[in-house]
């Protein structure tokens, strides 16, 4: 019987520099996703990669000292090892400077002229080098990028455009018309609401003032622009050729295309999800079924920044708690929706706490108390009792619900139903006491009964665990001794519930041994301190050596400067106004109640003077959402209202309709 096919994506990491933990999860969350559904049969092609072209590279290898080549060779060899380290079970690793790949990209450039999709012109806007895109007056307002908030510059040069306009209604009646096809909900409404509805602007494909980038061949002074380069991965590393009609495409092409679900950051989501439906539909091609835009880590509440010495990287994590450590930490710990919290402290208490003190030690001791008891050798269930149902229940519940969030991309919530069973499997052994049980001989088909289910729910749990932590899983089954996980779809048996009792009496189980170790928490945060304070002197050390060189410091504008990063820590977000009313003994204060996203909150504004509580109710504003709670008047204020100018004071409107929650950068 042939298995239906599953094609995953990644977006492909920009080899510029070495993927904090944050990139890294995408690979590991996307993994997990290719390992579930081989597991659930599925001909599954995983493809990941590097994308290797544009400016910023460029730049990156100019400053190295090196050519773009040779310097994306490198970067790339260093994310290939990465993902490779942590047990990425991808089908294609791409790089989009691979020849079959920009002959490709060229064939498509010169499709989209020949169909009149592209046109020639200059380009005078804002440009962000980080993003590698241009921007209106309006949505580079203050000069910041409003993708990553980065500085932009003016720039003006020839460049080729493409019609956006032509395919943007067909674009939106796809997206109404297939709910699932961007999720989660909220990033299909802010790109509607956002770009699609007020209108497309037509895109810059091609750039001239820089040339590391694939040429264009009929106008070899132009580059293709890097995202048009960088989006066609999906199908030319299935072997793509725009010169062939879909019937005639190579035989990898038309198993998997279209891609059944891309991952990719919650921050180029409007590429994904806009840009490049509208490049297939130019080429003739069925769009992706599902474009999932996962949030991000942060450290704390920090945005992960070099510059600040608060980045985790995976394999320095792994130092500490093993792949599978930071395979089950970065899954477990990122929200479906909203953004993840990586910090050390916590890295080494999830370990402890879940995978060495609920799995490790569930798995050791009831291998012990087998070996102890029956010479490892594994007993009939001749003697069951209720308790014993209530945990077979509990693992096939903890199927179903893992099942169910792996369909809908929740993988956090998939592992957290799995522990939830190991939960109640460590439970069963303090309910039932087997060490008690081994002390009269009456009790001793009891007590094979107990562990034989004990050993039934862990190799339960060893398969349901198989996506996320696979070393470990095939080291559990092997202290069973089972087969490891591979081989046929792995999840057929368990669709059978009868697949609990799947132990055989008289087979033995193996020498037990430590899955995980702890870890000593303090003195890791100690030694984790001690690398940072070394850090930071290095770089004070850096500063002062070029100080003394005679380097000139940037000049200070009439305004202090803040860096970039110091700037992102604010969290604006639209807001919608419920009520407002007047702080009692102040002329100058309203108090405020907003809607962010759902959550209600209570502000205090000194507008008193230039707005009526009737002028405000109803309307959407911006809001400062992660100030410090301060209490104004006797009234506490969580949060701040955007506003500008000092007499009148003008509060900043949104439109009617801006959903609430949006963050606004």
């Amino acid at each position: 019987m042939a298995r239906p096919e599953y094609y995953i994506t990644t977006a492909i990491a920009y080899a510029s520099s070495k993927p904090h933990i944050g990139n890294t999860y995408e690979a590991i969350m996307s993994d997990s996703v290719a390992r579930y559904r081989r597991a659930r049969g599925f001909d599954v092609f995983f493809c990941t990669g590097t994308d290797e072209h544009g400016q910023k590279i460029q730049n990156y290898a100019e400053k190295a000292g090196q050519d773009p080549q040779t310097y994306v060779d490198g970067v790339s060899g260093v994310i290939k090892k990465l993902w490779d380290g942590m047990n990425v079970s991808y089908d294609r690793f791409i790089r989009t400077t691979e020849p079959g790949h920009e002959k490709a990209v060229q064939k498509i450039f010169e499709r989209f002229l020949r169909q009149g999709d592209i046109y020639k012109g200059y380009y005078e806007g804002w440009y962000c080098t980080p993003c590698e895109a241009f921007f209106t007056d309006t949505q580079a307002a203050g000069g910041i990028c409003p993708d990553c908030g980065a500085p932009v510059k003016k720039a003006r040069e020839e460049a080729y455009f493409f019609n956006m306009q032509k395919y943007a209604p067909r674009l939106i009646s796809h997206i109404e018309s297939h709910p699932g096809f961007i999720e989660p909900e909220a990033r299909k409404n802010e790109m509607l609401n956002n770009f699609l509805i007020p209108g497309l602007q037509d895109l810059c494909v091609s750039r001239t003032s820089f040339s590391w980038g694939i040429k264009v061949p009929s106008d070899p002074k132009h580059v293709v622009y890097v995202w048009l380069d960088a989006l066609s991965n999906y199908i030319t590393a299935l072997g793509y050729d725009p010169d062939l009609d879909f019937d005639s495409q190579p035989e990898l092409f038309r198993k998997y295309w279209p891609a059944d679900i891309h991952v990719i950051g919650k921050d180029i989501l409007r590429f994904h999800t806009i840009y490049w439906p509208i490049f297939l539909m130019a080429l003739g091609l069925p769009l992706p079924e599902k474009v999932f835009g996962h949030p991000w880590f942060n450290f704390g509440t920090e945005k992960m920044s070099k510059s600040k010495g608060n980045v985790i990287y995976a394999d320095r994590m792994a130092d500490f708690v093993g792949v599978d450590g930071v395979r089950y930490y970065a899954l477990a710990e990122m929200p479906y929706a909203s953004d993840g919290s990586a910090t050390w402290e916590n890295v080494f208490k999830r370990y402890n706490n879940d995978l060495v003190n609920n799995l490790g030690n569930l798995v050791k001791r009831t291998l012990d108390m087998q070996k102890k008891y029956f010479d490892r050798v594994i007993q009939a269930p001749s003697a069951p009792a209720p308790l014993d149902d209530e945990l077979r229940q509990a693992c096939l519940r903890a199927r179903d619900e893992m099942f169910a969030a792996m369909d809908s991309c929740r993988v956090a919530d998939a592992l957290a139903a799995v522990f939830r069973m190991l939960d109640r499997a460590n439970k069963y052994i303090d309910e039932t006491t087997p060490w008690v049980l081994a002390r009269s001989e009456a009790d001793r088909e009891r007590l094979g009964t107990v562990l034989y289910t004990l050993l039934s729910a862990i190799r339960w749990g060893a398969l349901l665990l198989h996506p996320f932590i696979p070393v470990s899983s095939d080291s559990i089954l092997s202290q069973l001794g089972l087969p490891s996980a591979g081989g046929e779809p792995l999840y057929d048996a368990l669709l059978r519930d009868c697949d609990l009792d799947a132990l055989r009496p008289g087979d033995s189980v193996g020498e037990s041994s430590v899955l995980f170790a702890r870890v000593d928490e303090t003195a890791l945060m100690k030694q984790i301190i001690a690398e940072r304070e070394a850090a930071r002197k290095a770089a004070e050390a850096a500063a002062k050596a070029q100080e003394q060189s005679g380097a000139k410091p940037a000049a200070k504008d009439a305004a202090e400067l803040i860096s970039f990063e110091s700037f992102m820590k604010t969290d604006l977000r639209s807001a919608k106004i419920l009520s407002a009313e007047p702080v009692p003994g102040s002329k100058k204060l309203l108090k405020l109640t907003v809607d962010i996203g759902g959550e209600q909150r209570q502000i205090v504004s000194g507008i008193a003077a230039y707005y009526a509580p009737a002028d405000l109710c109803g309307r959407t504003v911006i809001v400062v959402a992660n100030l410090a709670p301060a209490k104004l008047c006797g009234v506490e204020s969580r949060g701040m209202l955007l506003a500008c100018g000092e007499d009148p004071v003008r509060v900043v409107f949104l439109p009617d309709g801006t959903p609430t929650g949006l963050r606004i950068r």
